[in-house]
């Protein structure tokens, strides 16, 4: 009896969880996320306007995608700023960012966060203890140079130093949502970080030579009261601005309406841009733009599918990188349009993928390759094999010596997986190639040991 009652219940739950990821699914289908980007490209544009000489930056990815054209790029992570794992990463310097700021009189950097707060981590905090960090290095510079050497400066050169030493602003300056024990823990570790920067060889004085006004972050977003009659040229602050701006509106998922369409806004659409945008780039996004925006949400899927096989078809003829899309195409429960929209984009994964031996690519004329583990073996012009995918690849016993498997992680999930595994990676390199043998470095696709 217990086990008859039971299953019902079973059923229903399954139905409403079921229910609860097709709406879900719907909720964050394709063409809302493109529509909400560009809905919030229209934010972005306008706030350029109001500083039209500082260069447009985009924080890579997901701030990528919300304006047509970007000036530079830059890396700043959000888990770098997370509450309990801060970190200064001299792996990500972006040490052109301030040279860029110094050059242009600032910058406008653009993120976004799906996570329903006004600003990413990367904007509350990390981009803030980064600019902190960089200020202290530029005045321990100075302050070096005019206690040193001052032998090899000029007294006007020397009273121009003490002149910036005595406005340079090192303190840290974050947003008044960061709490008071997150700033105390983040000041606390300011001097480590400086020494960690100082110690990694960058070069210091080509920012200290270029940025006379040390960096400091203003944060504006879609709920930013700006009174245009009062914006303040940029040249006009006695820092050097990083303005911030989050691109998206804070809150939940929003139906909106068009004259044509009604659809659902979602905050932050750009960011991990694999789970939705189903080989759709920012850059061939923004070629087609008014096409995808309004093909609508029964045909968009259809739409980025022809874009992007036609894209890949137009590079590989060009003999550029063109890896083939393979969408994942799930049950539709939308009609018969969804249905046939996931049909088109089945049709569109079927297509021939390329040859083998393009998914192994030679690094200029050294005997270094890199590629995808499962032509690993079948590559006959390759001597050794260093296999960092999470597999194991099967290989000759008598091929044992020249193969190393080390099982490497993405930064998303193992963040000191590379580092870790680093050192062994190199020396059986340096050791294979030092007598003359080719080397494959491969992984699943190919993907994780190019970039």
């Amino acid at each position: 009896m217990g086990a008859k009652s039971e299953e019902p219940m079973m059923t229903t739950r399954d139905s409403i969880y079921r229910a609860a990821r097709n709406i879900k699914r719907r909720d964050n289908s394709l063409y809302n996320a493109l529509r909400s980007i560009y809905q919030d490209s229209i934010f972005v544009h306008e706030i350029s306007l109001l500083w039209p000489k500082l260069p447009l930056v985009a924080n890579l990815r997901c701030g990528l995608w919300y304006s047509e054209k970007f000036d530079a790029t830059c890396y700043f992570k959000s888990t770098d700023g997370h509450t309990n794992n801060l970190s200064f990463n001299t792996s990500r310097l972006n040490l052109h960012l301030p040279l860029l700021a110094g050059e242009k009189g600032g910058c406008i950097i653009i993120d976004s966060t799906r996570k329903g707060k006004r600003f990413p981590d990367s904007m509350s905090k990390t981009i803030p203890m980064w600019s902190c960090v960089v200020n202290r290095s530029i005045f321990n510079h100075w302050n070096r140079l005019c206690n040193i050497d001052a032998g090899l400066t000029s007294d006007d050169d020397g009273d121009n130093i003490r002149k910036l030493l005595d406005k340079w602003d090192c303190s840290l300056h974050l947003p008044l949502w960061v709490s008071n024990t997150e700033r105390a823990s983040i000041e606390a570790r300011l001097d480590e970080w400086t020494r960690e920067l100082d110690e990694s060889g960058a070069d210091i004085a080509s920012l200290a030579s270029c940025l006379r006004k040390p960096l400091r972050p203003l944060w504006v977003s879609q709920k930013t009261v700006i009174w245009l009659n009062e914006v303040p040229e940029h040249d006009s602050w006695d820092f050097t601005p990083l303005i911030l701006v989050s691109a998206s509106a804070s809150g939940e998922l929003q139906n909106r309406t068009s004259s044509e369409f009604s659809w659902n806004y979602i905050p932050g659409a750009g960011d991990d841009e694999e789970s939705w945008a189903r080989g759709l780039s920012p850059n061939v996004f923004w070629t087609h733009v008014d096409d995808l925006i309004h093909s609508g949400p029964d045909l968009c899927n259809q739409k980025v599918a022809e874009i992007v096989e036609n894209d890949r078809v137009y590079r590989a003829h060009r003999g550029q990188e063109a890896p083939q899309v393979v969408v994942k195409c799930s049950k539709s429960n939308g009609g018969v349009n969804h249905a046939k929209s996931d049909e088109i984009l089945c049709l569109s994964a079927q297509i021939p993928k390329v040859d083998e031996e393009r998914l192994v690519f030679w690094l200029s004329s050294t005997n270094l390759a890199v590629g995808a583990s499962q032509v690993a073996c079948k590559e006959t012009s390759i001597d050794c094999i260093l296999n960092c995918d999470q597999n194991p690849i099967s290989v000759p016993v008598s091929y044992l010596e020249e193969h190393l498997h080390l099982p490497m992680k993405g930064s998303k999930f193992d963040r000191f997986s590379i580092s870790r595994n680093l050192p062994p990676a190199v020396n059986f390199a340096k050791l294979k190639m030092s007598s003359g043998k080719k080397v494959l470095v491969c992984c699943q696709d190919g993907k994780f040991v190019k970039a």
